[in-house]
């Protein structure tokens, strides 16, 4: 399957925002938004003037970066959530939160999505006492995620986890430090998903065309 390889940072100057993407050094001075506040390549630094279309993509390409989504797995969550109740766009963010991989990286076991699909894919969590190891994967309200016992002294996941007490969890996750564990309490709240800040009206006017 074809997945972007390169340097992520490139990606959140693109954007033209901070997408979290390399973990930690986001919120350092290192990030290169900070230090590079332009997009990339020969004519980054030069005018743009872009047309509604091109607002909407861009919105459409920052929440499918931040997730690492490729087009036809975005589209499918965009389908979902346009059949659910509700706001389509408010619909599908919580959907994008409540895939495993999110929801560990929510927790602090990873200190990036990136880095939360891999520990899930080489089989680190168990859901509701089972193993599971495919980042999609859907959780519940009251759905428990623990760390496998001999994964348990993994330093960076320690790290990571460290990291997170530190800056505090979002109200619809619990997480149980000393036993490595946490759960999703309630969907995923609209108003607390600010980092990265993102327009969703304009993704379901882009797909609505």
């Amino acid at each position: 399957m074809a997945r972007y390889s390169g340097p992520v940072c490139r990606l959140c100057r693109r954007e033209n925002m901070k997408l979290f993407l390399k973990g930690d050094r986001c919120y350092t001075d290192k990030c290169a938004v900070e230090r590079r506040n332009y997009p990339p390549g020969q004519h980054g630094q030069g005018r743009i003037k872009a047309s509604d279309y091109g607002t909407q993509l861009r919105e459409k390409q920052r929440m499918k970066r931040t997730y690492g989504l490729l087009e036809k797995q975005f589209r499918g969550y965009f389908e979902k959530a346009d059949h659910q109740k509700g706001v389509t766009g408010e619909n599908l963010l919580v959907l994008l939160e409540r895939r495993l991989d999110s929801v560990v990286y929510r927790l602090g076991f990873a200190s990036s999505r990136a880095e939360a699909r891999a520990l899930v894919r080489q089989g680190h969590f168990l859901v509701n006492g089972r193993k599971v190891n495919i980042p999609s994967y859907v959780m519940r309200p009251s759905d428990v995620v623990e760390l496998r016992e001999k994964s348990r002294k993994v330093a960076r996941i320690n790290e990571a986890l460290d990291s997170v007490m530190r800056r505090g969890l979002l109200s619809w996750v619990e997480l149980d430090r000393e036993a490595y564990k946490g759960s999703l309490k309630t969907l995923p709240v609209r108003e607390e998903m600010t980092t990265p800040a993102f327009q969703e009206q304009l993704i379901v006017e882009l797909y609505s065309k």
